[in-house]
């Protein structure tokens, strides 16, 4: 189950990438990649779980992004870098399902994998600061 929900986080991020960078719908790019890949249906749940969240609270997302992270504006940062953050703080604040580690190491990793060589320290730096302020709301 944690490949298949990896999976889907790699999924919602690519979702996101190409909303931020070329506006289209994301209920167009969620239909098209399900047309177009073999996405089991749970995977797919999740990954518009994940999108809908992020895109509902954005604004949200990138005030506690602009909270923790001063000195690198929101609308400045890396697509990926943005997105990663507001997945994980998505899930970490707002998705009672997927434990605090469990979203911070799963962002890191995503940071690794798609990020620039230095991602994946300021997606750490940012949710740690965050998980720290927010430990007593989101201890699970």
């Amino acid at each position: 189950m944690a490949g298949a929900r990896r999976q889907a986080r790699v999924v919602a991020l690519q979702v996101l990438y190409e909303m931020d960078c070329t506006g289209h719908a994301f209920q167009d790019i969620l239909t098209r990649l399900f047309d177009r890949q073999d996405i089991p249906l749970e995977s797919f749940d999740f990954i518009k779980k994940l999108v809908y969240g992020v895109m509902g609270g954005k604004l949200q997302l990138d005030a506690i992004i602009k909270r923790f992270a001063p000195a690198f504006p929101v609308e400045q940062m890396s697509v990926v870098d943005r997105n990663i953050l507001r997945l994980a703080i998505f899930e970490t604040l707002f998705n009672d399902n997927t434990p605090v580690r469990v979203a911070i190491n799963e962002a890191i990793e995503l940071a690794k994998i798609f990020g620039s060589d230095s991602s994946y320290r300021l997606i750490n730096g940012v949710l740690g600061s965050m998980a720290q302020e927010y430990k007593s709301t989101i201890s699970k």
